[in-house]
């Protein structure tokens, strides 16, 4: 995408996040990536009248190891941190998301974006009004409901007590102090009591792996008791999650984090072959998605901030609000998060 055009989309992202004349706008980096995001950015906060400036970090050691969920350079640099608490918007090009750096500069009401997916994925899925409305129905849902329930024809059925941590939706852009938000994204989820999850869920081939982005191939049973997984079972895919898991020698990464659906219906779940490098935003918010995850729940307030974290989009799923159906058989059906094209269906 040539430099005007990630301009224009990153203009109407920040028009959409209220950013505005005298508001000050910092684009965090680091090394060499995505610098024609930070260019954008840059130019279009300018347009729109604000003060901008772009922070670059080095590029992290060769010798700091794999990266790893809410761990940041941030974290050796406090008077950075401290530049950023007094923005009033964070472009986030690094991804900070779990970090407690983040939450920090978040809790001083500065505004936070994650923009890291591939220019063209970003084009395709510009956040709108409408879609947000649609978040917000299912978000207000869900804040209302007592248990999650989630079935599918190949063998899941499990409960999730809810209410303890709060609804969050994420719909692409942040105009409010303190929120975050991704770009793009499109869903709502909440997290299980601590000791609240349980029963058996059943991954079947298409079902998505995030961060492996690989879908599955054959069948993955978890069985969770109390909210913790008990045992995974299955073929070659189930020993690439447990290798996986054990690698971080953290007994936390067995608990279970957030979980929810997704509501984009411009987002394919075939997004991983377009996208290869991206971080799987698409398939997080394709429409009608049931979306389970592992490990940390600090960022739902939680107690947990284990680095082994999973997200896993699962296909034709049934999920029900204390028993009031939400997703049938991967479609959406309440009619007010339906986009309009699929409200007469």
């Amino acid at each position: 995408m040539d430099r005007n055009a990630l301009t224009a989309i990153c203009k109407i992202q920040l028009e959409l996040s209220a950013v505005r004349e005298g508001q000050k706008v910092v684009i965090l980096s680091q090394g060499d990536e995505r610098l024609d995001y930070a260019d954008a950015f840059l130019a279009a906060a300018r347009e729109l009248g604000s003060s901008a400036y772009h922070m670059r970090l080095p590029a992290p050691s060769p010798t700091s190891g794999s990266w790893e969920v809410g761990v940041s350079q941030l974290a050796q640099l406090p008077e950075a941190v401290e530049a950023l608490k007094k923005a009033d918007m964070v472009v986030d090009l690094i991804f900070l998301l779990f970090s407690r750096e983040q939450m920090a500069i978040q809790a001083a009401g500065a505004r936070v974006l994650t923009a890291v997916e591939p220019a063209p994925l970003l084009a395709r899925l510009i956040p709108t009004r409408d879609l947000r409305e649609r978040v917000e129905v299912g978000a207000e849902l869900l804040s209302k409901a007592k248990t999650i329930r989630i079935t599918s024809k190949h063998g899941t059925d499990v409960v999730y007590k809810i209410g303890m941590y709060p609804t969050m939706s994420e719909y692409g852009y942040t105009d409010t102090p303190g929120r975050w938000d991704h770009w793009p994204a499109a869903f709502v989820f909440t997290g299980g009591a601590d000791d609240g999850v349980d029963g058996k869920i059943v991954l079947a081939p298409g079902d998505v792996l995030l961060p492996f982005n690989t879908y599955v191939r054959e069948p993955v049973t978890y069985t969770i008791e109390q909210g913790v997984i008990q045992d995974i079972r299955g073929g070659l895919d189930a020993e690439l999650i447990k290798s996986y898991m054990a690698t971080f020698n953290d007994p936390r990464g067995f608990g279970m984090s957030h979980v929810g659906w997704g509501l984009d219906e411009r987002a394919k779940w075939h997004g991983l072959t377009q996208f290869p490098g991206g971080m799987g935003m698409e398939l997080r918010s394709f429409f009608g998605n049931v979306m389970f995850s592992t490990g940390p729940n600090n960022e739902l307030g939680g107690p947990n901030d284990t680095a082994c974290h999973l997200d896993i989009p699962m296909r034709d799923c049934n999920l029900f609000l204390d028993d009031e159906p939400i997703v049938l058989n991967g479609d959406v059906v309440v009619k007010e998060m339906r986009p309009a094209a699929k409200r007469a269906a």
